[in-house]
């Protein structure tokens, strides 16, 4: 979505018109939910996606619309079996498609993505507001956690507050108030730079993870063999907290060269309100790491929270295929918190 909001942001400083169309309600089995964009720019070209098919073909040809009469409106798509073929998709549900326009040189737009794309590098929990009334969009805003709103709106952020989820959410009334989540606070802190860690981070980083790379070997711990990272830590793995603070929405993927640097470093994490800790390795390895673990006073209810062999069982060999092992274990992790929020 990084990438999204800074194409919007250059094409309307260059004082181009475009519009945005966004997922603002789904239901049922559906290609793409809740806060799927696709921009289309006024060349014809787009960016993103809203699923594909018939819905993001019908979705441009009304972006188009929208374009042309520089307005703003919304369309359900029926998805149901009973209606599905007439729009030629093979899965059922139900999705609204919100079309906002955005003119050249809007200079509040221009604040609105640059201040959005910046969000990414930060890694706050944030969210994008949109309040709409009958007559369309009245006022869009970003609320960060700790900051509050960011932009004088207008919009009352008490009514907001209810609606701050780790999924989009779709409040309808007078006023109807759409608030999706932009950005997550929480690192993945990869410890061990190795041949899986090298497959691992641009997986992560291109799902949307903020990945840094911690090493306690100058060779290993050197950014270009880490483009994709946000950072590449050179620290001691007996003594993280030099470097990092390791929070709770933090993930620690451990995968170092051996089992004493395990051990070292889920005695710390342990310690740690960390979202999630991971260990590669075997169970015989794990189990004799436990054990030392337990000799030192970790208590063996904190045992539960290590995943370990790390990454869903999908038959993983190369080091390729466990960095996508890995990966789609931190994305039900993830799936897993925002249900519950």
């Amino acid at each position: 979505m990084e990438s999204l909001f800074i194409k919007m942001r250059d094409a309307i400083s260059r004082g181009e018109d475009m519009v945005l169309c966004s997922i603002i309600a789904s239901s049922g089995s559906t290609p793409r939910g809740s806060g799927a964009k696709m921009v289309l720019f006024a060349d014809g070209t787009t960016a993103g996606t809203v699923g594909g098919g018939a819905v993001e073909y019908e979705s441009i040809k009304l972006a188009k619309k929208a374009l042309k009469e520089r307005r703003e409106f919304t369309q359900g798509f029926n998805l149901s079996h009973n209606q599905t073929a007439d729009i030629g998709m093979i899965c059922g549900g139900s999705v609204v498609v919100y079309f906002r326009f955005f003119a050249g040189n809007d200079a509040k737009a221009i604040a609105l993505f640059d201040y959005a794309a910046k969000l990414f590098s930060r890694r706050a929990n944030a969210w994008l507001i949109t309040r709409i009334d009958t007559g369309g969009v009245v006022a869009m805003d970003i609320y960060t956690e700790g900051e509050g709103m960011v932009f004088n709106s207008g919009i009352d952020e008490s009514a907001i507050l209810p609606l701050l989820k780790y999924r989009a959410m779709l409040k309808q009334g007078d006023t109807t108030y759409y608030v999706e989540p932009i950005t997550r606070a929480g690192i993945v802190y990869v410890f061990g730079g190795g041949h899986v860690s090298q497959e691992l981070v641009p997986v992560l980083s291109h799902i949307g993870f903020c990945v840094m790379v911690f090493e306690d070997r100058e060779k290993f711990a050197d950014k270009t063999l880490f483009p994709t990272a946000a950072d590449t830590i050179l620290g001691d793995f007996t003594d993280i907290g030099a470097k990092i603070n390791v929070t709770e929405n933090d993930y620690c993927v451990i995968m170092t060269r051996g089992h004493q640097n395990d051990f070292e470093l889920l005695s710390q994490v342990l310690r740690t309100k960390a979202s999630y800790i991971g260990v590669i390795g075997s169970r015989h390895k794990i189990a004799s790491t436990n054990k030392r673990l337990i000799d030192m006073g970790i208590p063996e209810s904190e045992l539960a929270r290590i995943h370990t062999p790390i990454g869903l069982e999908i038959g993983a060999e190369t080091p390729a295929e466990i960095a996508i092992s890995i990966a789609a274990e931190l994305i039900a992790h993830r799936a897993s918190i925002t249900e519950e929020k």
